[in-house]
């Protein structure tokens, strides 16, 4: 076929949707296209993903060895032919000696550049052949590096404590360099060798299922894969690891690493200064960073297993996959890592031509928004003048004019954002005890500037460049933790004392924040009454300033995920807001493989005691109706086996349910049922809670006891709304508690709505703002069909929503949910039909409406087509 591929490498027979989205992929690719591809979750996605990409991947590898061998070939050729011939019609002034001299000149270096490719190539391939195939070598590889280690380690037991003495000699770190603002360093380029794709996603979890796909996949034998994620994902140096956060991590590994590379030039003969001993990470050594590279080119490895090779081979995992990542050829990592310029260059990621497919890609543009905003609150403002002012008088002496100078613009500043909140700045004032008036307040970037007098600032140049170059927040940093117990107040708060010991680095971001255009960005001023509870806000209105980067530099872009709905309205804020013609774009959309009889969703508008179900936000508080949902839980817990998951729309509401019913006795219904699982707070919670949710489920399914599950209490948009395999008995029943909808009376919401309804196109007379309002309804069918895969006992999917009338205007999935039932009254189940295949059969008698997605009404079964359907621009 033109532009594409009949047949892809696939561990199984593929369904024909699956076999038409890699078709549509693979022609996208080789086009340059950027593509929209939605395929509902359930539907093997991820691995049509790998299968198409690296099938293009592959091919373009070949077709491009191919091009270079000919290219050789000619280049050879016309060498060898006489050189004796010249062009007599030639118009060129110059004799024709030196015109022969030139072209001979290019040809050489045509096919010197060829050559050296190839040989580039051959021994990657080599290497990468040798590593994959030869274990005695890694064997020997370890245990040379466990050697080093141990021989570090007595050394390290073998040496004298140093005392520390006085002296200037000591904090020579601490000095910010001369910063000279015209000095440009160029950032260094690197020489791609092979055409690479880029894969990333919203979370490490959901990272690493693809990881595990792609050891599933026929190409995880070929493909050289590198995993890629934060210090605080990848240290195995424990001593850092305890630090915590991850600006603490970020600069103890900093610093580690200039000790490593510090030389300590002293004239012969010159008494050296004696001082603490200088540490460095064990495990960041070249020739160990080295070999755990090619390991990891050689075997798919997720973060989980680059920790472990990283511990057995003492060896750095987080310098290492930076290292692999010129000649991987399959590179998977986060969002920031991708969307964020700043991070994209520190991580060493090249996009220039080639292809990024971004996964999960739903709630991009809030992604986006969400990544560029920057926030920061009285407290840490104070916090920062304090330290910077202390820093500045303890090195004046030592400090040039031009750093003094830019410190002090720096103060000024933060004197000016202070003012803004209501505050002002005095020598030992303490934020809390200053007042201020309550209320929220919107700018635009440079009505804020004008506002703490500070318009006469260049941000671009004294602040935004002087932090880079300089790396003033790192140095400040290590300025306070080391004289923390000497002097240096601290102005940190008690309910503040788990954060960082520096704000700085949450005010450069904000400095950063306040250098995109006017237009593209608000100010939010929040004043709390207190100067330490206040805060100032950047918002991010144009997520596709930044998202259009990406789409300039890479060859193409893959959007993908369970849902996209409404394409047109993505398409106008991402990719038309960032340049990109229609005539790039391309858009994929297929059904569901789940059979129809698989799934039932059901909305109920009232309560087994005729209570009216209205989760409105003025409503849903009332103690009448968080004891209503609690009876419909308990009623669904008595007659579903298995697993139950319940989403509340927030944590808030989420945590006052579940103490109303723990007050009322609710709860303790549910448990009598089942075992009560809620969300973890921390994310390295989650796995041990799913396994320990599976293990719970599995032994109910064999004990005959009282408990027939478990219950796991969720919230739309957290941990586990996304990425999660409730597969089989794990997902028999998906409860959603109202619909997820943003507070439309918060004022970033009102801002973003009117920025919306100002520069984006009106769709069906309805204001673009709102047909955004309600994109978070669109994901809940999405949302519990990605729960529940081909059961062969029937799944069911509950809402509890605000009413028949709203069900019915915002009812858009035909392709997941032929129909949905809508009961306006309370009906009890009959578990006597439940071995029926119809779905028919499940309606209650007391069932009042049914509402197709179709224009049809009545109770017949509609047929359900799994067929996909593309669209072409």
């Amino acid at each position: 076929m033109e532009n594409g591929r009949a047949t892809f490498p696939f561990p199984y027979q593929p369904y024909d949707i699956q076999e038409q989205f890699m078709q549509a992929l693979y022609r996208a690719l080789d086009q340059g296209k950027v593509g929209i591809f939605e395929s509902p979750t359930g539907t093997g996605k991820s691995l049509s993903l790998i299968c198409g990409a690296l099938s293009w991947l592959t091919d373009s590898e070949e077709r491009r060895r191919r091009e270079a061998a000919a290219l050789l070939q000619e280049g050879e050729a016309a060498l060898s032919t006489s050189t004796a011939q010249s062009s007599t019609t030639s118009s060129s002034e110059e004799p024709d000696w030196i015109t022969d001299f030139v072209q001979k000149k290019a040809d050489r270096d045509l096919v010197t550049k060829l050559k050296e490719e190839e040989l580039k190539r051959q021994k990657r391939e080599e290497r990468l052949e040798m590593i994959r195939n030869n274990v005695q070598l890694k064997y020997a590889m370890k245990r040379k590096t466990c050697e080093d280690d141990e021989a570090f380690k007595l050394l390290k037991l073998s040496k004298e404590e140093q005392t520390e003495t006085q002296g200037d000699q000591e904090d020579e770190e601490l000095i910010v360099a001369e910063y000279e603002s015209d000095d440009e360093s160029k950032m260094k380029q690197y020489n791609f060798v092979c055409s690479q794709i880029y894969y990333c996603s919203r979370t490490h979890s959901q990272l690493a299922q693809f990881v595990h796909e792609v050891q599933k996949s026929p190409f995880s034998e070929d493909i050289s894969l590198v995993t890629l994620g934060s210090r605080q994902n990848l240290c195995v140096n424990e001593d850092v690891r305890r630090l915590g956060s991850n600006q603490r991590i970020n600069d103890r590994c900093m610093e580690m690493q200039k000790n490593k590379h510090e030389k300590q030039p002293h004239e012969e003969g010159a008494k050296r200064k004696r001082g603490p001993a200088k540490s460095v990470c064990p495990y960041n050594k070249a020739l160990a960073l080295r070999q755990m590279r090619d390991e990891v080119l050689g075997t798919v490895s997720d973060i989980e297993q680059l920790l472990k090779l990283g511990r057995e081979t003492h060896s750095c995992p987080y310098y290492s996959t930076r290292l692999a990542i010129p000649p991987a050829q399959l590179v998977v990592l986060p969002y920031q890592m991708v969307l964020h310029e700043a991070t994209r260059r520190a991580a060493g990621v090249q996009l220039k031509g080639q292809v990024v497919i971004i996964d999960e890609a739903h709630n991009l543009s809030d992604t986006l928004s969400c990544i560029h905003s920057a926030e920061l609150t009285g407290a840490q403002l104070c916090r920062a003048h304090s330290q910077l002012t202390q820093y500045a008088e303890r090195y004046k002496s030592r400090l040039k004019a031009k750093n003094l100078m830019y410190i002090k613009q720096i103060l000024f500043v933060i004197e000016g954002l202070v003012r803004v909140l209501g505050g002002e700045w005095k020598v030992g004032s303490n934020p809390q005890s200053q007042t201020t008036q309550t209320g929220t307040e919107m700018f635009t970037i440079n009505n804020f500037l004008f506002k703490g007098q500070i318009d006469n600032i260049n941000l671009f140049k004294v602040l935004q460049k002087y932090f880079e170059k300089s790396m003033i927040s790192r140095k400040l940093g290590g300025f306070v933790e080391k004289y923390a117990g000497s002097g240096v107040s601290l102005h940190t708060p008690k309910a503040e004392k788990e954060l960082s010991v520096s704000p700085m680095m949450q005010l450069e971001g904000f400095f950063k924040a306040l250098t995109n255009s006017n237009t593209d960005g608000r100010v939010v001023v929040h004043r709390q009454g207190t100067l330490s509870a206040s805060s100032v806000k950047f918002l991010l209105l144009n997520p596709a300033v930044h998202f259009a980067q990406v789409l300039k530099e890479c060859r193409a872009v893959i959007i993908a995920g369970g849902t996209m709905q409404p394409v047109s309205d993505f398409k106008q804020e991402l990719l038309f807001s960032a340049g990109v013609g229609e005539e790039r774009i391309t858009e994929f959309s297929c059904g569901h493989v789940i059979p129809p009889e698989n799934i039932l969703p059901l909305v109920l508008c009232s309560g087994p005691s005729g209570q009216e179900l209205d989760f409105t936000f003025q409503n849903r508080d009332s103690p009448t109706m968080m004891d209503e949902t609690g009876r419909i839980l308990s009623n669904i817990c008595n007659v579903v086996p298995g697993g139950v998951v319940c989403f509340f729309p927030s944590y808030e509401y989420s945590r006052q349910i579940i103490s109303h019913w723990e007050a009322s006795g609710a709860l303790t219904r549910l448990a009598n049922k089942k075992k009560i699982f809620q969300e973890p707070k921390k994310a390295n919670q989650l796995e041990q809670l799913l396994s320990e949710f599976s293990r719970c489920i599995q032994r109910c399914a064999l004990d005959s006891g009282g408990l027939t599950g478990a219950l796991l209490f969720s919230v739309v948009g957290g941990k586990m709304s996304e990425g999660i395999n409730f597969s089989d008995d794990l997902g028999r029943c998906v409860v959603m508690v109202g619909m997820p909808y943003p507070n439309i009376k918060s004022p970033e919401l009102q801002e973003k709505m009117t920025y919306l309804d100002k520069h984006m196109v009106r769709h069906y007379c309805r204001s673009y703002s709102q047909t955004c309002y309600s994109s978070p309804w669109r994901l809940l069918l999405h949302c519990a069909v990605s729960y529940q895969h081909m059961h062969n006992f029937w799944p069911r999917f509950c809402c509890l929503a605000e009413g028949k009338d709203q069900i019915q205007k915002r009812s858009t999935y035909p392709y997941i949910c032929p129909f949905v039932l809508i009961f306006s009254t309370y009906y009890v189940f009959s578990s006597s039909r439940k071995k029926s295949r119809s779905r028919c059969n499940f309606a209650p008698e007391g069932s009042t409406d049914i509402f197709p997605f179709s224009s049809r009404c009545d109770m017949k079964r509609r047929k359900f087509s799994a067929t996909a359907t593309t669209q072409k621009n």
